[in-house]
C-alpha cells in the first residue's frame, strides 16, 4: 500500500518568484519615486524660484545628470569588491534621504533688486550639498539593488527573465508617480512639499529594504568580510569606504557648483577612453576581437546619441511644455470638483504595508490572502492614477508621467513582439533595432515643432496632446533600443575588459547628459522677470532645437541602418 506525500509550500516563494524579488521591486520603486520625482522639479525650480538663466540651469542639470550616470561606477566596484550589496544599498539609501530631505529646504527666494539678482547663498549652498549627496546615493544604491536580483535566482534560472521585467516595473512604477505626486504638490503649494515627498518616498524604500533582509538570505553579503575588517592605517576598510563616500560629496558639492569643471572633465574622459580603445584595438585584439569591440563602440555611441535626444524630456521639453502648451489634458471639473492631493499618495503609501502584510500572510501559509492583498495594492494604484491623470490640474514637472506611461503600457507588447519576430526570422539585429529606435528618437520632435509652430503663429499656447504624440513616438524608439545596451556590452567585449567597457558604457550615458544640456541650451530665453514671453521668439527657438534633434535622430538612424550589414558580420554570430 502507497501513501502520497502532502505536497510542501515553498514559503520562500511568492507569485512563483523569490520573495526578495518584491522587497528589491519596492526598494527601487520608491528610490525612483524619490529621483524622477526630484527631477520632474529640478529645472523649473532653479528658473523659477533661484532665477538661475536658461544656460546656467541646463548647464546644471547636465552636471547633475552626468555625475548620476558616472558615480555608480565607482560604488559598483567597491560593492564588488568589499562592502557587499547589503550595506552598499543601505549606505546609498541613507545619502539618498538625507539629501531629497535637504532639497526641502528652499530658504528665500531669489528676488530683482534693480538690474540685480539677489540669491539667498546659504540655501542654495544647502541645495548643491543635497544634489551631492543625491549623487552620491544613487551611486551606491543603483547599480547593486539590480545585482542583488540577479543574485537571487539559480544560473539558468527561466524565471530570472521574468524576475528583471518585474524589477524594472518598479522603476516605471516610480517614475509614474513621481511626477504625478512630487511635481503637482512642488509647483502647487511650494517646492518644499514636492522635494520633501521625494524623500519620505527614499524613506519608505530604505525602511522596506531593511525589513526584508531576511528574504534575501545572505546574497547581499559582501564576498569576502575579511577585507572589510582588515585595518588600515588604524581604521577598517569598511569605514575607510564611509569616510571616502562622504568625502565624495563633499568633492562633489564644489563640482556640481562649477559646471564647467563637471561637463570639462566628461571631455577629458572621452578622449581619454577613446585614446586607451585604440591602444588596446592595436595590441592586445585579434581581428575578430578587434572587430566586436568596434561593433560595441559603435552600439555605445549609438546609445549616447539616443540619450541625448531622449534627456531633452526633462530639459527643453519641460520648459516648452511650461511655457507654450496647455497642460490638463482632460479639463473637466465635476461640480467645481477640485483634487487637493492627488489620490496616489494615498495609494502609494498604503502599498509597503499592504505588500509587507502580503509577504507576511504567504510566509503563513495564507496564499489566498496574500494574493488578495497585492490585488487590493494594484486596484488602488490604476484606480488613483485615472483620477490623477483625468481630474488633477497637471502642471509642466508632473506630465513628464506620459513617458513612464508608455514604458509600461509599451513593454508587454514589445516583450511579444521580440520572440514572435525571433520565431519567424524576422528579429532585427542589435545594429538595426538602434537604428530604428535613433529614427524614432528623431521623429518624436515633429508634434512639438507643430506645436511650436501652432502656438508662434497664434500667440496662444499650443495643445497638450502635441506632448502626448511625441512621448509616444520616442518610447517606441526607447522599446527598440532598450534590449541592446547592458547585453551588448557582455556579449561583444573582450572577457578581461569587459569591466572596464562596463564602466564606458555608463560614462557614456553620462557623457549624453552632457550633451543634451548643450543642445538644450539653443532654446535658451532671456526672459526678464515679470514681463511676458514673446511667443513668436520663443516658439522659433524652441522650433530650431526640435529640427535639429529630428534630423540628428533620423540621420543616424539611417546611418546605423547602412553600416548594419558589415557590424552583423563583425559580430561574428553574436545576436
Amino acid at each position: 500500500m502507497s501513501t502520497t506525500a502532502p505536497a510542501v509550500l515553498n514559503t520562500d516563494e511568492f507569485l512563483g518568484h523569490p520573495k526578495g524579488l518584491f522587497v528589491c521591486f519596492f526598494t527601487e520603486m520608491w528610490e525612483r519615486f524619490s529621483f524622477y520625482g526630484m527631477k520632474a522639479l529640478l529645472l523649473l525650480y532653479i528658473l523659477k524660484y533661484h532665477l538661475f538663466g536658461d544656460d546656467a540651469g541646463y548647464d546644471l542639470l547636465g552636471a547633475y545628470g552626468g555625475l548620476v550616470y558616472a558615480v555608480p561606477v565607482i560604488g559598483g566596484l567597491l560593492a564588488d569588491r568589499y562592502l557587499g550589496m547589503r550595506k552598499a544599498v543601505v549606505l546609498g539609501g541613507v545619502l539618498l534621504v538625507l539629501g531629497h530631505l535637504g532639497m526641502a529646504y528652499e530658504g528665500e527666494a531669489a528676488r530683482v533688486v534693480g538690474d540685480t539678482i539677489v540669491r539667498d547663498d546659504g540655501a542654495l549652498q544647502v541645495f548643491y550639498l543635497s544634489l551631492a549627496l543625491i549623487i552620491m546615493g544613487v551611486g551606491f544604491l543603483k547599480p547593486n539593488i539590480s545585482t542583488i536580483v540577479g543574485r537571487l535566482y539559480p544560473e539558468n534560472d527561466p524565471r530570472r527573465d521574468s524576475g528583471f521585467t518585474l524589477f524594472y516595473a518598479g522603476i516605471n512604477v516610480g517614475a509614474l508617480f513621481a511626477s504625478l505626486i512630487c511635481a503637482f504638490l512642488g509647483e502647487t503649494y511650494g517646492w518644499k512639499y514636492g522635494f520633501g515627498a521625494a524623500g519620505i518616498g527614499m524613506v519608505a524604500g530604505l525602511v522596506m529594504f531593511l525589513w526584508g533582509q531576511k528574504y534575501l538570505h545572505g546574497h547581499a553579503e559582501p564576498n569576502d568580510p575579511g577585507k572589510l575588517v582588515e585595518r588600515v592605517a588604524g581604521l577598517s576598510r569598511e569605514w575607510w569606504i564611509y569616510l571616502g563616500s562622504f568625502a565624495g560629496v563633499v568633492v562633489v558639492w564644489q563640482l556640481i557648483q562649477r559646471t564647467w569643471t563637471v561637463h570639462g572633465a566628461m571631455h577629458v574622459i572621452a578622449v581619454a577612453l577613446a585614446a586607451w580603445f585604440a591602444w588596446f584595438l592595436w595590441k592586445h585584439c585579434d581581428k575578430v576581437q578587434r572587430q566586436q569591440m568596434v561593433t560595441l563602440v559603435f552600439l555605445i555611441f549609438g546609445v549616447l546619441i539616443f540619450f541625448a535626444m531622449y534627456e531633452q524630456t526633462y530639459g527643453s521639453w519641460v520648459t516648452f511644455t511650461d511655457r507654450l502648451l496647455t497642460k490638463d489634458l482632460f479639463p473637466m471639473s465635476p461640480a467645481g470638483y477640485v483634487a487637493a492631493l492627488p489620490w496616489a499618495t494615498y495609494s502609494l503609501a498604503a502599498s509597503p504595508p499592504l505588500m509587507i502584510a502580503a509577504l507576511m500572510a504567504s510566509d503563513r501559509g495564507r496564499v489566498g490572502l496574500a494574493k488578495g492583498l497585492v490585488l487590493l495594492m494594484v486596484a488602488g494604484l490604476a484606480v488613483a492614477f485615472a483620477h490623477d491623470v483625468v481630474l488633477v490640474p497637471q502642471t509642466a514637472g508632473s506630465l513628464t508621467f506620459i513617458g513612464a506611461f508608455f514604458i509600461v503600457v509599451l513593454a508587454p507588447v514589445f516583450s511579444w513582439l521580440w520572440p514572435w519576430l525571433e520565431k519567424r526570422g524576422l528579429n532585427p539585429s542589435k545594429p538595426a533595432k538602434m537604428g530604428i529606435g535613433l529614427v524614432f528618437a528623431g521623429l518624436s520632435f515633429i508634434p512639438l515643432m507643430v506645436a511650436a509652430g501652432e502656438a508662434g503663429a497664434s500667440g496662444v499656447m499650443a495643445s497638450v496632446w502635441w506632448l502626448v504624440l511625441a512621448y509616444f513616438v520616442l518610447e517606441i524608439g526607447e522599446m527598440c533600443l532598450s534590449p541592446i545596451g547592458l547585453s551588448a556590452v557582455t556579449q561583444l567585449s573582450v572577457p578581461r575588459v569587459v569591466g572596464l567597457m562596463m564602466g564606458a558604457f555608463w560614462l557614456g550615458t553620462a557623457y549624453s547628459e552632457v550633451l543634451a544640456a548643450q543642445f538644450g541650451k539653443l532654446a535658451s530665453l532671456d526672459i526678464v522677470e515679470g514681463e511676458a514671453i514673446d511667443m513668436a521668439v520663443a516658439a522659433g527657438k524652441y522650433a530650431h532645437l526640435f529640427e535639429m534633434m529630428l534630423w540628428l535622430g533620423v540621420g543616424s538612424g539611417v546611418v546605423f541602418f547602412l553600416v548594419t550589414p558589415i557590424a552583423r558580420r563583425w559580430m561574428h554570430g553574436v545576436k
